[in-house]
């Protein structure tokens, strides 16, 4: 058995392997510890507000590793040498995210608990500077394309993606029920909670002349679904795809159609640079980057 009191959560823990349980077994909380304070947190009222489903799901999961690493603390003695300790696990992006957990319970436990925020003072660690998710090229765009032919899920994808400019995170809720009578392809974003409109079924605003060609092909993409069903990207199944398996199977397609480190967030980003380019430059062919 582990040197840890009898009440510690990994001496509990130990205590419930060494007699034959499989299931994870954790101490009720005893009121005024860190655990205490963690269960409150995560109460809708306090711990979902503002907050995107994937966020509250990461943050959730780092929120479980306090608990079992630190859940028999006093929240009175937390400090914030004992958040930085923690932190020092990481480095660059990882300390930061976890600090940002850090940051929304501590700010919680000081309201809460009148005391000090004890991440309040703690300092974002130094991350390299990056142009994050390259944008694809004209010749990419083409290329995935030539290889999916219209009819196929994988050319409906990139159609989708590419028009709207959505998060892969949208783009996999979307269907026809998103589309309101005056032709507008409307939908509520699920990580800023913001309201868009994309131009679907009908003309194009002044701003985004010259897309045409890409509305059209969006068009042709769902007309030579083979199935319809409630939403534009599902599985083989008809079955709407996960976040996660979406952009890993997008990412999949892309690599058999020869083009490597481009991802969903990249046609994102395309879109964005070609509608800049309308008020700067000369459009190329097929609404690409200029």
């Amino acid at each position: 058995m582990p040197d840890l009191p009898p009440d510690h959560p990994g001496f509990f823990a130990a205590y419930a392997i060494a007699a034959g349980s499989n299931e994870p077994i954790r101490l009720p909380a005893k009121s005024g510890s860190l655990d205490f304070g963690i269960q409150g947190y995560l109460k809708p009222d306090a711990f979902l507000i503002g907050l995107a489903e994937g966020t509250r799901a990461v943050r959730r999961r780092m929120l479980d590793d306090m608990r079992e690493r630190y859940g028999h603390a006093r929240v009175s003695d937390l400090q914030q040498k004992h958040v930085e300790a923690d932190l020092n696990r990481f480095s660059g992006h990882a300390w930061n995210n976890h600090l940002k957990t850090w940051r929304g319970l501590g700010k919680w436990l000081a309201q809460k608990y009148n005391i000090d925020d004890p991440a309040k003072g703690v300092k974002k660690a130094p991350v390299a500077q990056s142009d994050g998710h390259i944008p694809w090229s004209n010749e990419e765009i083409e290329a995935f394309r030539k290889h999916w032919p219209i009819e196929t899920p994988e050319r409906l994808a990139l159609e989708i993606l590419f028009w709207t400019g959505a998060r892969i995170s949208d783009a996999v809720r979307l269907g026809q029920g998103n589309v309101d009578r005056d032709g507008w392809l409307v939908f509520r974003q699920q990580k800023t909670g913001g309201e868009v409109a994309i131009p679907f079924a009908r003309a194009l605003p002044e701003f985004a002349d010259g897309m045409e060609p890409d509305l059209a092909l969006l068009h042709s993409a769902l007309d030579a679904r083979k199935d319809k069903h409630v939403t534009w990207i599902t599985t083989a199944h008809g079955k709407s795809r996960s976040v996660k398996a979406a952009g890993q199977w997008l990412a999949a397609k892309t690599r058999a159609a020869g083009i490597n480190g481009r991802s969903a967030h990249g046609l994102r980003k395309s879109r964005a640079r070609a509608l800049v380019c309308l008020t700067s430059a000369p459009m190329g062919p097929n609404s690409g980057i200029c």
